[in-house]
């Protein structure tokens, strides 16, 4: 079920490859907040991993850390995707910050693991046409970012560059997952802001990349709130 969902609504989206450059493809973003401490995870961590195999989706990771203190530290934590995801709660008028939850277009929250819920987000958020046309194309350790708006924006947008590493297994040892071998996908890696854009001007940034990560440019509004466009470069 949750495949066919998905396949239907990122069949809306383009996946091309460029003669001499690395893959690209748009798509929606997923944002899920998780933690190798946490119980409750693992069933998200899976579906985030399905979601990976899915085109026209492009599910991010983001390891939080205030789950370190119950006795598993997750080497993958950056204190940085806690204060996003509080950004976020902040942005919502929540109170509160938990995992898993998983974000879909900066605008859809979706508490623990639940799969239909996550398909209707992101179909609901491929449906909506975007206001940026966004090309990304790279070679070797260089990316360039060309961007334009159908209309200038009200507010200043966010450019955003993501690094993530592909997988990695990890044997946890203590915390609530003590004794599981678990795998994890889309591991967020850094999370850069690039710039502020008024959407009145054609865009045109170039930026450092290492080679060997899928790297990830994302065009959001600011709270952080709805992503209005977004490529992986794999």
């Amino acid at each position: 079920m949750m495949r066919q969902i998905v396949s239907a609504a990122c069949g809306l989206w383009l996946c091309a490859a460029q003669a001499g450059m690395a893959q690209t493809h748009e798509g929606v973003v997923v944002e899920l907040y998780t933690s190798q401490g946490c119980s409750s995870c693992p069933p998200a961590d899976a579906l985030l991993a399905e979601l990976a195999e899915q085109p026209g989706v492009i599910p991010l990771a983001l390891h939080v850390d205030y789950w370190d203190y119950i006795g598993w530290k997750d080497d993958f934590a950056n204190p940085g995707f806690t204060k996003r995801q509080k950004a976020y709660a902040k942005a919502a008028g929540e109170r509160m910050i938990y995992t898993p939850q998983m974000i879909v277009g900066g605008v859809e929250r979706v508490v623990g693991h639940e799969p239909g819920a996550v398909a209707e987000a992101i179909a609901r958020r491929a449906a909506q046409p975007s206001p940026v046309r966004l090309t990304v194309t790279r070679q070797a350790g260089q990316i360039t970012i060309s961007a334009v708006a159908a209309a200038p924006f009200s507010a200043p947008v966010t450019v955003q560059l993501v690094s993530y590493a592909p997988g990695a297994a990890v044997q946890i040892s203590r915390g609530e997952n003590a004794g599981l071998a678990l795998t994890y996908r889309n591991i967020v890696t850094s999370w850069d802001r690039l710039a502020d854009w008024t959407g009145q001007e054609p865009l045109t940034l170039s930026a450092a990349v290492k080679a060997d990560r899928p790297t990830v440019v994302i065009v959001q509004r600011q709270g952080p709130a709805e992503i209005l466009a977004a490529a992986v470069v794999e």
